[in-house]
């Protein structure tokens, strides 16, 4: 109550909360779905090692760790639709998001493509497993490392994506944002952990020999299901905080007197 009798109304100027709990749904699902029908769009379009692509482009994406490991592609599909999602929802200037976009997507593209398909990412689990394996650990347990390796390079990549682009919200203390970020950057470590664990089991959970031939329906199903799997989970935890930040994240208002 203000001096005088005169009543204070707090009006919001910030968007309603049903809003940016659509938002952040939105953010959160938007990459697994773009992967998901990324898998849909290769099946119908007939796509596979017989597509014609310009001879050094088919050289450097062709190969070894397309053939084994041949869902890491739909991988980068959910990472760049990551970096896009994060700069579309970050608070930071325009010209930063892009520009911390187009970085980390670049990032993201060396990791993953240079020198051929599957760069340091698929290379880093595929060494750390082999060396695992050839010290007499069990087959398990050497995939285990080896995807965990993966994940961390591909992680990282996405970690770097989101400093680049900023607008996170802060919490009040250094203390309490490093305790976010360490049990956000261990959480998102194990998510991405099983993801690959998951795409790592394509052909003997049935996804066939894709590229070598075109994905028929049953194999792109299955497809589709094993990157919608692999990824959910971390995609939970990106709606997680981005639920936590709109919550922390205080409606400006202003006093209008009776």
């Amino acid at each position: 109550m203000a001096s005088g009798g005169a009543s204070a109304v707090l009006v919001p100027a910030a968007a309603s909360p049903p809003a940016a709990a659509a938002l952040s749904v939105m953010a959160a699902a938007l990459p697994v779905i773009a992967a998901v029908l990324a898998v849909c769009a290769s099946a119908l379009a007939g796509l596979s090692q017989a597509s014609a692509l310009p001879p050094d482009l088919a050289a450097r994406f062709y190969g070894f760790f397309l053939l084994q490991y041949p869902l890491f592609t739909f991988a980068l599909i959910y990472a760049l639709a990551r970096i896009v999602a994060m700069a579309a929802t970050g608070t930071a200037s325009l010209p930063r998001r892009i520009a911390g976009a187009l970085a980390g997507a670049a990032l993201l593209l060396a990791l993953g493509l240079y020198p051929t398909f599957g760069g340091l990412v698929l290379r880093a689990g595929f060494a750390t497993g082999g060396m695992t394996f050839l010290t007499y650990q069990p087959m398990n347990a050497a995939f285990a490392i080896g995807a965990a390796a993966s994940a961390f390079v591909f992680g990282s990549a996405l970690a770097v994506s989101r400093i680049l682009i900023g607008g996170g919200a802060s919490a009040p203390s250094w203390g309490r944002r490093l305790a976010i970020g360490l049990f956000r950057c261990g959480t998102g470590f194990l998510a991405l952990w099983f993801a690959f664990a998951v795409i790592g089991q394509a052909h003997p959970a049935g996804f066939g020999p894709w590229p070598r031939r075109a994905m028929s329906a049953g194999e792109a199903g299955m497809g589709m299901s094993l990157v919608l799997a692999a990824f959910l989970p971390h995609a939970i935890l990106v709606w997680l905080a981005l639920r936590d930040r709109s919550r922390r994240k205080k409606p400006d208002t202003l006093s209008v007197a009776d």
